[in-house]
């Protein structure tokens, strides 16, 4: 079969397409036809091995796909950890989920990995209480386009989205953002102010690290959550325990990874989430769908901030 391989880390060019053997599904796991494979921002950290966990090689990448498992003919998504990049995955039976009639697959995919992770940001992570106002960092990417919309849904009283440019803070606004500024950390925390009628936030999602983490921390009211799912500038940060003390705040990681040995955790939100999807309160911002081939260009544009939306790949092409 077709699939992308990399023998090295590095920068994109260590994306080859190869052929491999179809993979053998072992005891609790069923061979996926992969018709889509989702593209995250994480797979260009586990390119380079730099993400939370770490990767060995040979590998494919790619963490989901949407498909039919051979033998049944059924739709499903699929959270298979890494050989997503290929016509065929083996995968955990415990992490299928089956398509509703009436979903296709991109937008299927797209809340898989960064629905569930959208979810999971407010109601396991940030708790968010009626009425309180939250910050969505990169509210035109994959995770943020969603959880502006799930913001309202969830119980917010004022959602407020960074993006990087003027059409990305539009398609905010048209997702049900209140108000959509600059994500430029210079200035920034003036702009929520202004943004949130002179009151600081009660909540941040994050996922960007720098200097935008730390004008993100000082602009957050006490008693405030930052949700940090993320880490895209690659630059870490320190928080000095008595800021927190001070303002009674918290800094809460989120890794879905960790949600994967229950699968409760992953069938009721995602049911949840296909609901919203099918009564049209829910829309999914598809991007590019790349042919297989070019895996190493959709990174790059990902990596460049030069898309938005949930990209794919096409295994076919």
């Amino acid at each position: 079969m077709r699939a992308i391989q990399q023998t090295a880390f590095g920068g994109p060019e260590v994306l080859e397409l190869a052929e491999v053997p179809v993979p053998e599904p072992g005891a609790g796991e069923v061979l996926v036809r992969v018709v889509r494979a989702g593209l995250n921002f994480a797979d260009t950290h586990q390119r380079e091995d730099a993400y939370v966990q770490r990767q060995s090689l040979p590998l494919i990448p790619g963490s989901e796909v949407a498909g039919v498992v051979e033998g049944t003919g059924e739709r499903v998504v699929a959270l298979c950890g890494h050989g997503g990049y290929a016509e065929y995955v083996a995968v955990a039976a415990d992490r299928v989920f089956a398509i509703p009639d009436g979903l296709d697959d991109g937008t299927a995919l797209a809340l898989l990995l960064q629905g569930l992770t959208a979810w999971h940001l407010y109601r396991t992570c940030a708790r968010l209480a009626p009425g309180e106002s939250v910050l969505v960092v990169s509210g035109a990417g994959g995770v943020g386009s969603l959880a502006v919309q799930l913001g309202h849904v969830a119980g917010a009283g004022r959602v407020i989205a960074t993006a990087s440019s003027a059409d990305k803070r539009e398609l905010c606004l048209e997702l049900g953002a209140d108000a959509a500024i600059d994500g430029d950390p210079e200035g920034l925390g003036d702009r929520i102010l202004a943004a949130n009628d002179g009151r600081e936030v009660d909540v941040v999602l994050e996922m960007a690290g720098g200097p935008l983490f730390d004008a993100a921390l000082r602009a957050m009211a006490d008693r405030g959550r930052l949700v940090v799912y993320g880490i895209s500038s690659r630059d870490q940060n320190t928080v000095r325990t008595g800021r927190l003390l001070r303002r009674s705040q918290a800094i809460v990681g989120f890794w879905l990874f960790h949600y994967l040995q229950r699968r409760e955790d992953l069938a009721e939100p995602l049911a949840e989430l296909f609901a919203l999807a099918a009564q049209g309160r829910l829309r999914v911002v598809v991007g590019e769908t790349y042919p297989l081939s070019d895996a190493r260009r959709a990174q790059e544009d990902l990596a460049a901030r030069r898309t938005r939306g949930k990209l794919l790949l096409d295994p076919a092409r």
